[in-house]
């Protein structure tokens, strides 16, 4: 049988997984927000649009979210209640919180309906190219039925473990690239106090042990202005690194760098970078604009 996809959160990165789904010929239902021109763009290559988040699950078998976080999963699931059915699938894209996830996934299980956490790591422009990370939380039955789907945008599919785990591995995911982003902002920073050309910082750095391609991806804003070199927002790295110190508080572990990165980010969305254009790379101006620079 043809798995009928549905798909909720059409943004940066929702909208080229959904248009890589409907290219490799899956039935896609797709749910309208904010962003019309994604929903316009799908319905035009043939997706069908649905008016509510029931519609939705009613026409659908395997349903794909990928949204801002945790309260918008929950509030979508509890929608798509009314017209679950047994043995359909719901995978969570998002950056989640482990611990709503372990809470809906048990909620699900008692309708006959699996949640699975898939959420994803590069950016929107691997999106497009159909070349995402993906680290999954599931069982190996389920992840075999959903694979297929998965590889309409994703390059390469990390089984992790069981339901929750993605998402645990996801936030160290994001602990280790938005920790790097704190110390390359402060250091550039600390660069331009003390004289270096930002030029000459990136000349000893690229290309040596210290070069890795989040770095490489990063600076493309610092080294030349391009503002969408990675378009990750700071509320939303503010929001991963939050979610990382509730995991690591329950798993009772201290958490003093992950800390110290999650207040690079508070300070930056305390100095207003908490909008849709302020993304990661541009953490390097608010740390600046606190040391007086």
């Amino acid at each position: 049988m043809e798995e009928r996809v549905g798909f909720v959160g059409l943004g940066l990165m929702g909208h080229p997984m959904a248009h890589g789904i409907l290219t490799k010929g899956y039935p896609l239902t797709v749910l309208g927000h904010r962003r019309r021109e994604a929903v316009e763009d799908l319905v035009a290559k043939g997706a069908t649009e649905a008016p509510s988040p029931a519609a939705l699950a009613d026409a659908s078998d395997v349903i794909l979210m990928c949204l801002t976080a945790s309260p918008q999963v929950a509030e979508v699931v509890a929608a798509m209640k009314p017209a679950l059915r047994r043995d359909m699938v719901i995978v969570d894209c998002s950056t989640s919180d482990p611990a709503v996830t372990d809470r809906l996934g048990e909620e699900l299980r008692d309708l006959g309906v699996t949640l699975v956490d898939a959420p994803l790591g590069r950016t929107p422009k691997d999106a497009w190219e159909r070349n995402l990370d993906l680290m999954v939380g599931a069982e190996t039955s389920v992840l075999e039925r959903i694979t297929p789907i998965l590889e309409c945008f994703a390059g390469r599919v990390v089984h992790v473990g069981g339901p929750g785990d993605g998402h645990r591995m996801k936030l160290l995911n994001n602990f280790l690239s938005l920790g790097y982003a704190a110390l390359y902002s402060e250091a550039l920073a600390l660069s331009r106090k003390v004289g270096i050309p930002v030029e000459s910082f990136d000349a000893v750095i690229r290309g040596g042990r210290m070069d890795c391609g989040f770095y490489q991806t990063f600076m493309g804003y610092a080294l030349e202005g391009n503002r969408e070199a990675h378009r990750f927002t700071i509320s939303n790295a503010y929001k991963d690194l939050r979610y990382l110190e509730s995991m690591a508080n329950a798993a009772v572990v201290s958490t003093h760098m992950a800390s110290a990165a999650k207040n690079s980010f508070a300070t930056a969305m305390a100095q207003g970078g908490d909008g849709p254009e302020d993304y990661v790379p541009h953490l390097p101006d608010f740390v600046a604009r606190a040391n007086g620079l």
